[in-house]
C-alpha cells in the first residue's frame, strides 16, 4: 500500500499536513502529535520582520467553525531560522515554510533569506493586503498574482506553492495566473472573510471587525474550488478547508488534490492528523487500493 505523494519533485510519505497558522511551527503540538507521522509540517506565516498582529479579541467560535483575525503575528524570519528550523530538522518529515508580506520587497527578502536554509518547499500566502496598491490582497488580481509569482520564483531555491484566497469571483483565473507565473503547486483555500456581532455587548466579536472563517462551514466551498482548480491547471493542488476526518480528506483527493492540509480541526482535536492518516490507510486496505493515484481526481 503506497500512501506517498509527489509534489513538485518533493516526495511526502503521506498526503496529510497542517494548514499554516493552525500548528505553530510544530513544536507547539509535538507533545500530542508524532511529527514523524506527518507528510509535512507547514509552518505559521513567517515575515521578513516581526509582526505584532491585530488587537484582541482575535478569535470567535461560530456554529460550524471559527473566525480568526490574529493578523499573522510572528517573531520574524531571524527568530524562525534560529529557533524553529533547528527543531523541525530533527524529524523525518518535509518542512514547508509559509511566507507572508505586505510589499513585494517583503516577500522577496524573506524568500531570499530562506533560499539557503535547506527547507523543502515554500508556501506563499498571497491573501495579505498589498499596502503599495491600496490594500487589496495580492491574491485578488490575476496580473498581480502572475507578477509576484514570477518575482518569487526568481529568488526561490525551493519549489513554490502559492496559497490562494477564496475571496475572488473566479478562483480558476487566479490559479491560472499563478501557474503562468511559474508556480510549482497551489494551496487552497485560505479562509473566507466573515463576521460575528456580540448582541449583548452590541459590538463586533473580534476587534478587527471581520476575520477569516474556517472549519466545517467552509468545506463545501473549498471542495468546489479545489475541484475547479484541479480541472483548470496542470500543477499539483494541496486542498484544505474544513477537513476533519479521513472521509473529508478523501473527498478532496477524489476531487483531484495531491495532498490535504488540516487546519481548524487541530484546535478541537490535536490528534486529528494522525487519525486522518490512519483512516486513509484503513480505507485503502478495505477497498483494495494500492496507491492513492488510483482514486485521485476520480470524480473529475
Amino acid at each position: 500500500m503506497n500512501t506517498s505523494v509527489d509534489i513538485a519533485g518533493i516526495t511526502l510519505k503521506n498526503p496529510v499536513m497542517p494548514a499554516s497558522g493552525t500548528f505553530g511551527s510544530g513544536q507547539e503540538y509535538s507533545g500530542f502529535v508524532d511529527l514523524d507521522r506527518l507528510g509535512a509540517v507547514v509552518t505559521k506565516g513567517v515575515s521578513l520582520v516581526p509582526w505584532e498582529g491585530n488587537p484582541t479579541p482575535r478569535i470567535m467560535e461560530t456554529a460550524s467553525g471559527m473566525i480568526n483575525a490574529v493578523g499573522l503575528q510572528n517573531p520574524g524570519i531571524e527568530v524562525f531560522i534560529g529557533r524553529d528550523l533547528p527543531f523541525l530538522r530533527q524529524f523525518d518529515t518535509k518542512v514547508i515554510v509559509n511566507v507572508c508580506g505586505s510589499t513585494v520587497a517583503d516577500y522577496l527578502g524573506a524568500v531570499e533569506r530562506l533560499s539557503v536554509q535547506g527547507i523543502d518547499m515554500l508556501e506563499i500566502n498571497i491573501s495579505c493586503p498589498n499596502v503599495e496598491h491600496g490594500g487589496i490582497a495580492f491574491g485578488q488580481e490575476p496580473r498581480m498574482v502572475e507578477y509576484i509569482t514570477k518575482e518569487i520564483k526568481r529568488k526561490a531555491a525551493q519549489p513554490v506553492s502559492m496559497k490562494l484566497t477564496p475571496n475572488v469571483t473566479d478562483i480558476t483565473e487566479i490559479a491560472k495566473a499563478a501557474e503562468a507565473g511559474g508556480a510549482d503547486a497551489l494551496s487552497l483555500i485560505n479562509t473566507i472573510t466573515g463576521m460575528r456581532i456580540d448582541v449583548k455587548k452590541r459590538t463586533f466579536s473580534v476587534a478587527n471587525k471581520t476575520g477569516g472563517l474556517s472549519g466545517p462551514a467552509i468545506k463545501p466551498v473549498a471542495l468546489r474550488m479545489v475541484w475547479q482548480t484541479c480541472r483548470a491547471v496542470s500543477i499539483p493542488v494541496i486542498g484544505m478547508g474544513g477537513i476533519q476526518s479521513a472521509e473529508d480528506a478523501l473527498e478532496f483527493i477524489m476531487a483531484g488534490a495531491a495532498a490535504v492540509a488540516v487546519g481548524t480541526a487541530n484546535f478541537r482535536n490535536p490528534c486529528a492528523m494522525p487519525e486522518i492518516i490512519g483512516g486513509l490507510e484503513k480505507y485503502m486496505e478495505e477497498n483494495g487500493i494500492r496507491d492513492l493515484k488510483e482514486i485521485r481526481g476520480i470524480v473529475s
